[in-house]
């Protein structure tokens, strides 16, 4: 006899086949099982994953291009209006900077470079000096994606960015419509949902994810999950939050792995053909499970991300080839150069720590 998470995932599975949105019990269910099925979640996931994008990993690449001073008051943001945490803060880069983390990102295996500024939205000067910046990166990297986050959007705004080279348009929802308004207070949920369909009604690939760990209940991310569907997005980025001191959820940490590779296993129920991105808060919530994500998201970032840092370049890569992933070539077709066997150099200490010793 099937428990009943066995049953919930066998009707997600149906669900995802055919590309229906699943049923808020099922999700339920998933959300509340145990570690002890944890596995069961992620292979009933994963089977997505391999159908739709195989066993390859996209690597994405994020440049702050313009760090702090924002006048929105996000309660998870360190580059907020209230927030006092240490972090960098510094006016729009320049364009050789630019190109300077460009072309390590590129040698690096990325195939979209996300540029993200702070800010509530950009004006019309933002746009010529970002469109400016697109057009030498599409002219030295024809190839790679791009993909912009410059907060609220209004429509010439997103054509200009359109015909400048961007591909993609960033903005997350973040969290559930019930939730928003303890969240921000600056801005709204719907002005989040609109700048979407206005990214998307200029052709720009829709990109919006959410940021998890923020006091939401599990019925918060289903409906969240609901909503993004709605948008349609073609990428969905997942964040865990990072409660940096001196935003107003210092502190907290509610995740386990366990809660993170659920969500993310859900996700992939409700967006079983969209990638689905691991980004920020995965190093240090999945810890030593992070490879398990793998099998359940085809993207990761490398590098840094906003104002925090990521695990160093060759971790990921290691990662990536020890789970049985490849990371994939800008055409989307061939793979980054790499040994089949990944065999690593070993070297080996002796114990000097006396009989047994655990400790110095």
């Amino acid at each position: 006899m099937k428990t009943s998470l066995e049953t919930a995932l066998d009707n997600l599975t149906q669900s995802a086949l055919q590309l229906e949105l699943p049923e808020p019990d099922d999700s339920l269910t998933l959300l509340a099982s145990g570690d002890d099925e944890l596995l069961k979640v992620i292979n009933a996931a994963s089977f997505f994953r391999r159908k739709y994008f195989s066993n390859l990993v996209k690597l994405n690449y994020l440049v702050n291009i313009k760090s702090g001073f924002c006048p929105e008051d996000c309660v998870y943001c360190s580059q907020a209006k209230h927030s006092s945490a240490d972090i960098l803060r510094y006016p729009f880069i320049d364009t050789q900077t630019l190109m300077q983390e460009v072309q390590g990102a590129v040698k690096a295996g990325a195939t979209r470079i996300c540029m993200v500024a702070s800010g509530r939205g950009p004006n019309k000067h933002d746009i010529e000096k970002v469109s400016m910046m697109v057009k030498e990166i599409k002219h030295s990297y024809p190839f790679v994606e791009i993909c912009t986050s410059l907060g609220i959007l209004a429509s010439e705004q997103a054509d200009d960015l359109k015909e400048a080279g961007v591909f993609a348009y960033n903005h997350n929802l973040n969290t559930s419509s019930d939730r928003y308004e303890h969240i921000c207070s600056t801005h709204t949920y719907e002005d989040r949902q609109n700048t979407v369909m206005t990214a998307k009604s200029s052709s720009l690939s829709p990109c919006s994810g959410a940021i998890f760990g923020m006091g939401e209940t599990d019925m918060d991310i289903i409906n969240l999950a609901e909503d993004l569907r709605l948008l349609q997005p073609e990428s969905v980025p997942v964040n865990f939050l990072l409660p940096f001191e001196g935003t107003p959820l210092a502190g907290i940490n509610s995740l386990t792995p366990g809660r993170c590779l659920r969500i993310l296993s859900l996700l992939r129920f409700y967006f079983p053909n969209v990638e689905i991105r691991a980004g920020a808060g995965r190093e240090v919530h999945l810890r030593s499970l992070q490879s398990l994500s793998l099998h359940v998201v085809n993207s990761i970032f490398i590098g840094d991300y906003l104002t925090s840092e990521g695990q160093p370049h060759e971790r990921d890569m290691e990662m990536i080839r020890d789970a049985g992933f490849i990371p994939v070539s800008h055409e989307n077709k061939a793979v980054l150069a790499t040994d089949s066997k990944h065999v690593a150099k070993v070297k080996v200490d002796s114990r000097k720590r006396g009989p047994g010793s655990i400790s110095d």
